[in-house]
């Protein structure tokens, strides 16, 4: 998925129009794809990116060598605080996950400087993140069980009005929720069948967890579904929801 992170990052950034010359902090960092959008398309004073899990914040370190750019061991119930605030303090692909959403906010929130901005992205998984869409469609159809690991089903945050919500009743204003899409290419169904092998994420976990019958079943019945352009490549759109608001 870092493929495909790392672009909807550079359009989130764009997407959100912060001034130049702010300070950033980035929650739920994970590797750092957002971070470096922030370093390369927003001008910033500063990013923090701040993640519970070490090994992201080592590799993030190892990867993003913009001056502007340092990383924190630090998840959602113990962000970091800027005596100001941050001018900005976002996360990407991360909000779904957070224990409590509603305190996630809170606590963005609370690190945010006045008249700053919070905001998130997340895939829409109920609608048109394509290539999830079609994998869990096929689960469903070879595993009935499968249907309770769908990320539509396991995450209704996911969608306009319930983010919306989130940011209203979190005491933000003017709060604006729109879809970004970005295009998907695989070259051909082993490059997008190599997607959910990494054992990392729900659906490869959930492929990690079938006999080599199933497995096979469940690729066959992929490969079916998917529509192909002459020469076996497929393109797909992933759309992702990006929400933002003023704290005041």
């Amino acid at each position: 998925m870092g493929r495909w992170s790392r672009r909807l990052a550079r359009q989130f950034v764009s997407w959100l129009e912060i001034r130049q010359g702010v300070h950033w902090l980035d929650v739920g960092c994970g590797t750092g794809a957002l971070t470096s959008a922030i370093c390369s398309g927003a001008d910033p004073a500063s990013v923090l990116g701040c993640d519970p899990a070490e090994p992201f914040i080592e590799y993030a370190r190892g990867h993003c060598e913009d001056a502007r750019a340092s990383f924190a061991v630090a998840g959602v119930g113990d962000l970091p605080w800027r005596a100001d605030g941050y001018g900005s303090v976002t996360s990407l692909l991360a909000l779904n996950f957070f224990p409590d959403s509603r305190a996630a906010v809170d606590e963005m929130r609370s690190r945010t400087a006045i008249r700053g901005i919070v905001s998130a992205c997340v895939w829409d998984y109920a609608g048109k993140m394509d290539l999830l869409r079609y994998f869990w469609d096929a689960a469903g159809a070879v595993d009935p069980t499968a249907r309770e690991l769908d990320e539509g089903k396991r995450f209704p945050l996911c969608r306009p009005d319930a983010l919306t919500d989130l940011f209203r009743t979190g005491g933000l204003t003017d709060v604006c929720c729109e879809p970004i899409e970005i295009p998907t290419e695989f070259a051909s169904f082993e490059d997008y069948w190599r997607s959910f092998l990494g054992r990392t994420g729900p659906a490869p976990s959930y492929v990690a967890s079938l006999n080599n019958e199933r497995r096979t079943t469940m690729a066959r019945k992929l490969k079916q579904a998917l529509r192909r352009r002459p020469g076996g490549t497929t393109d797909l759109r992933a759309r992702a929801w990006a929400v933002r608001g003023t704290a005041n």
